[in-house]
């Protein structure tokens, strides 16, 4: 269940509470201590009275302060007593009660050749002291707190204005103006520190809202090809018929629905990446078997020449069926792309295992090394979308590989073109 209340009025009322707590336990031991500073001075006063009547039998007359009392005990007899402690028994303990009287006496005492000198003084004022202090503190310990907490709401208040200016700013922002920026205030606090991770957080949508909305155009793009090509053959042979045979239109069909097949596996492929559905194997996987079977498919469909021979052993754990098409897509791309010959290679080196694609054709030029595994770029936009492919063979390659663990890379190779790296752990 939520919290209620702003954070403001809830860290004033823990401070305040806590404040409370802290004034309280000071209030009580600073009572307690000036209590027995109180006591102790009084006890001092009666042991000076004591020390002045020890040696001789005081005269009862002299006792008529009703804040001190005597007694003179000999035997367990009293044998002698000031006027107000008359009536009274022999003390047992440090205070005692008089007759008629409300407060309390501390009680000294002295004893000596069997006479024990008694002397008593009041605590009323002590207590009175104490009363007062204790009425004083019950006065000012609200108005504290009530002062601690009307600051408190000020300070926080104070301090977190620049976060409610935030608030209303990324409140402001839509999709429809998601490039807005909130404004920083110039600090490098917790405040600018949030201001900085939500302009990052406004950035990376405003990325992600871009790549979507470009993804979605491209998608259509792509899939008009396909529906519309099948769609054109029918109406000819709907129209003029005879002008295409029924051979010519089943191949149309068949070559257009594999293509469109293709492309909506690769889309699918690529929403279940997105959204982190992809259910990976666990199996052993030879990349070099891999590999090897796309080397053999390339000499059987194409005339390139096919260099196999840096295929060594390499096992990692995965998806076999996913890693067999990072390697079709990476060993098409070089295909598409090579002039005469293209390069395969697998080794295993520090627990990683890689693959190597190469090709001779005109390579990828450093800044757009990174932007070629976004999903539909082609470099070469002269070509027809057919030998230039759909754009989505690297994208998915970099997503199943990243997927498994690894990463994949593009450099210069030595034959001129681009070299594609992937790097697995290796079991």
């Amino acid at each position: 269940m939520a919290r209620r209340g702003s954070i403001r009025l809830r860290i004033a009322s823990y401070t305040a509470a806590i404040f409370t707590v802290v004034l309280v336990v000071a209030a009580v031991l600073f009572v307690l201590q000036l209590r027995s500073s109180l006591y102790t001075s009084v006890t001092a006063s009666a042991e000076r009275d004591l020390e002045a009547i020890s040696d001789i039998v005081p005269n009862a007359d002299d006792w008529d302060d009703d804040d001190r009392f005597f007694l003179v005990v000999q035997n367990g007899q009293i044998t002698a007593a000031s006027e107000n402690a008359e009536g009274l028994s022999i003390p047992a303990g440090d205070t005692v009660r008089l007759p008629g009287e409300d407060g309390e006496f501390l009680v000294v005492r002295e004893e000596d050749d069997g006479v024990d000198v008694v002397v008593g003084h009041s605590t009323e004022e002590a207590d009175a002291a104490v009363g007062t202090v204790i009425q004083l503190l019950l006065f000012a310990l609200p108005l504290l707190d009530l002062v601690v907490f009307g600051l408190m709401i000020l300070v926080v208040g104070r301090a977190l204005r620049p976060v409610e200016r935030l608030r209303r700013e990324v409140d402001s922002i839509t999709a429809v103006n998601l490039g807005d920026r909130v404004a920083h205030p110039g600090t490098d606090d917790e405040i600018g520190r949030l201001a900085t991770t939500m302009n990052r957080m406004l950035g990376r949508l405003d990325d992600s809202q871009r790549a979507q909305r470009r993804f979605i155009s491209d998608a259509s793009h792509e899939l008009k090809s396909p529906l519309a090509s099948p769609r054109q053959y029918a109406e000819v042979a709907r129209d003029y018929p005879g002008r295409i045979s029924e051979a010519d239109l089943a191949e149309a069909v068949l070559d257009e629905s594999g293509r469109l097949e293709r492309l909506v596996r690769n889309l699918l492929l690529l929403a279940r990446a997105d959204e982190q559905t992809l259910t990976l194997g666990t199996t052993a996987v030879d990349l070099d078997d891999l590999v090897l079977a796309e080397a053999a498919r390339l000499r059987a469909t194409t005339t390139l020449t096919v260099d196999a021979s840096g295929v060594g052993p390499a096992r990692v754990s995965g998806d076999e069926g996913l890693l067999g098409q990072v390697t079709r897509n990476l060993a098409d791309n070089a295909a598409r792309h090579a002039a005469s010959t293209v390069r395969l290679s697998v080794s295993t080196k520090d627990a990683r295992a890689r693959v190597i694609v190469e090709d001779d054709g005109s390579g990828i030029p450093a800044s757009d090394r990174e932007r070629v595994f976004e999903r539909f770029v082609r470099l070469d936009e002269a070509r027809g979308r057919e030998a230039g492919g759909t754009g989505l063979g690297l994208a998915i390659a970099r997503e199943l590989v990243t997927a498994h663990g690894g990463t994949i890379a593009i450099d210069e190779s030595p034959l001129g073109g681009a070299r594609v790296i992937v790097e697995l752990p290796a079991t």
